[in-house]
């Protein structure tokens, strides 16, 4: 009898702070594509974020997101990304999960801003060939755009990219920070013990 093969859905990300934006689109690819489960995985050296000033640190990064995703049972912690030397890549995180772990299918979740920039990532090929990615859609972009960017993706890289149907709260790291510099509330855009943790700590001061 032939095993079942896992299916691990991975939400990367600095989450500098982790809101409620990524915990629903975790959700809607958990339920949409019939996932085991879904890692949160904290980027640790990100080369496209280089400068990271007045910032929560990776310890404080990881607290949060330990603490968001704490009460679903579907949601896990991963220090794949955190732990490793220099800049971290995802094609290189891809290939090394499916080597530790080759009963797994991965599915990687981004949003649509992600997938317009894509080709830009290093190793795009590799990327798409160790996982499935999952697209969000966004507000404002045309469902056309996208699907175009998708269809392009797909015949270049003979990949399998599959468009997600998640409510979209048009949100980012970026504004809730902006709004903590500004003494503006974060109810319900960021989880009650995650406030908690920012304000305890006073990560994101200035």
């Amino acid at each position: 009898m032939c095993k079942e093969r896992k299916r691990i859905g991975i939400m990367g990300g600095t989450f500098d702070p982790i809101h409620i934006g990524h915990l629903i689109l975790g959700e809607t690819a958990y339920e949409q594509f019939h996932l085991d489960q879904v890692l949160f995985m904290p980027a640790g050296n990100p080369p496209h974020k280089r400068n990271r000033s007045n910032r929560a640190t990776d310890e404080q990064r990881t607290e949060m997101v330990k603490i968001a995703i704490a009460s679903n049972p579907h949601f896990a912690l991963s220090l794949e990304e955190m732990n490793q030397d220099g800049f971290t890549y995802t094609y290189r995180t891809l290939e090394r999960l499916k080597r530790q772990n080759p009963d797994t299918d991965y599915f990687f979740i981004m949003g649509a801003d992600s997938l317009y920039e894509f080709e830009k990532w290093r190793e795009p090929g590799r990327i798409l060939a160790a996982c499935t990615v999952l697209v969000a859609t966004r507000d404002h972009t045309s469902d056309q755009r996208l699907d175009l960017a998708i269809e392009n993706l797909k015949e270049k890289y003979n990949s399998n990219i599959q468009k997600m149907y998640s409510l979209n709260i048009d949100i980012s790291s970026k504004l809730i920070r902006s709004w903590i510099e500004q003494g503006r509330t974060l109810a319900y855009y960021v989880p009650d013990p995650v406030i908690s943790y920012i304000q305890k700590n006073k990560i994101y001061r200035g």
